[in-house]
């Protein structure tokens, strides 16, 4: 007779290690995603804003999360006194009262961890002899343990953050250092862009209060000369008309010249700074452009012939005016500037081309002269208030630098353009469009 025994069932493997390591693994895990996340956060905060206060805020209430503590204190090295200085955006209870504690270098925590530059961890901050009660009595804090970190930039310490108090029964630990540093790298970084930030204001601050002052002097100085220079030209005219003498005359003539040529001077930079407080005032007309280059031939005829120069006049054929809507005193700066330049810059017997084209609905007038040139690095800098290519002191060249520029400002309140094409030792083309007068 058959006898069945029942097997024996295995033994259940006891795995609640292996789950209860897994779990902690995740947990692990979980808390490191959620740290890098805060740090991410951190990050795109610092690379979105320079509001200092509002970062450091934002900072200090991370750290003191990550790090499950009550409190963190930023403190700054103040250069002037030696000593290191709590910023705003410190957490704490009564926190506005510390912004008048300043803290030694010597015989304070925080002054250890700014000298030694680097991290210190303690546990029981009341037994610690470095411990200075003077901020707690500040701010009725209890401070009991502390982690401090130094901030540095650029391998310079310029202050500590300070994490006080671990909450529950945990005591510091690396991972809090760990923590405690990549947050000083940021706060480092605000503090620079911040500093940076300032500087740069403060710079356009200076620039637009220089800016306000040769405004005013020039106001003022054009103003001045003015009424003496009236007189000087008065009398000098006078003087001449009574004067018989060939000798007599030319001298007189010098003085007339001279006059004349101060009073460009001061009309220019009257001009200039009409364009720069953009209260440039237009008289309007329709006007012929074959009229007004004319004109301005006729004027400048005497200092072509003085310098023996060729020049060139290329113009519509027929009856077309080129009519053109705009102030004819100014764009007949805008022609005469241009012209005087090319005169100036061009050496005896050499040769200058004059044209006025139309294309379209645009005027097309052009200067190109056998000068000097320019250099192409020049190009953008020649429009520029009282640029000159040459050095100031060894120029051979006449002039304030403000002819070019006054022509772009002209050009400009008129909705045209001007370019330049140069090329050093064969000379310059100057090219400035202009639109037509309407239904013209």
């Amino acid at each position: 007779m058959l006898q069945y025994l029942d097997k024996p069932e295995p033994e259940k493997e006891d795995n609640s290690d292996v789950l209860a390591a897994c779990r902690q693994k995740i947990a692990d895990q979980e808390q490191r995603i959620a740290y890098l996340e805060r740090i991410a956060e951190v990050s795109r905060f610092l690379s979105s804003t320079l509001q200092l206060d509002d970062l450091l805020k934002n900072i200090v209430q991370v750290a003191t999360e990550l790090t499950q503590t009550e409190a963190c204190s930023i403190l700054l090295y103040d250069k002037a006194t030696n000593e290191l200085k709590f910023m705003p955006a410190t957490i704490s209870t009564s926190a506005e009262k510390l912004m008048d504690v300043v803290v030694p270098l010597d015989n304070s925590i925080a002054g250890w961890v700014f000298r030694k530059a680097r991290p210190i961890l303690i546990r029981d901050a009341k037994t610690d002899p470095r411990w200075n009660s003077r901020v707690d009595d500040t701010s009725k804090f209890d401070t009991r343990s502390i982690l401090g970190v130094p901030l540095k930039m650029k391998n310079q310490v310029i202050g500590v953050i300070e994490l006080l108090n671990k909450k529950g029964d945990g005591d510091f630990g690396q991972d809090d250092i760990k923590i405690a540093t990549t947050l000083a790298a940021h706060i480092a970084v605000a503090i620079e862009n911040a500093k940076l930030w300032e500087d740069l204001h403060h710079a356009y601050d200076e620039l637009a209060e220089l800016d306000r002052l040769k405004s005013e002097f020039v106001s003022i100085a054009s103003h001045e000369l003015r009424t003496p220079l009236a007189v000087i030209l008065g009398y000098a005219s006078f003087l001449r008309d009574q004067v018989t003498t060939a000798e007599g005359t030319g001298q007189l003539d010098v003085v007339l010249s001279s006059a004349m040529k101060l009073r460009g001077l001061i009309d220019d930079m009257v001009n200039l700074r009409h364009i720069h407080n953009d209260d440039v005032q237009l008289d309007l007309t329709v006007f012929s452009m074959k009229a007004l280059v004319t004109d301005v031939m006729e004027e400048f005829e005497k200092l072509v012939k003085v310098k023996q120069l060729k020049v060139k006049l290329q113009m519509i054929q027929g009856d077309d005016p080129i009519n053109i809507e705009g102030d004819y005193q100014k764009l007949y700066l805008v022609v005469a500037n241009l012209l005087s330049n090319a005169i100036k810059f061009t050496a005896e017997k050499g040769v200058i081309l004059v044209e006025l084209s139309r294309q379209g609905q645009k005027i097309y007038f052009r200067i190109a002269d056998t000068g000097i040139g320019i250099a192409e690095e020049h190009f953008s800098k020649i429009f520029e208030d009282f640029y000159q290519v040459e050095p100031s002191l060894t120029r051979r060249y006449e002039g304030l630098g403000l002819g070019l520029p006054i022509v772009k400002g002209m050009v400009d309140i008129h909705h045209g353009h001007i370019k330049v094409e140069s090329v050093v030792g064969k000379g310059s083309r100057f090219t400035v469009m202009l639109p037509i007068a309407p239904d013209l």
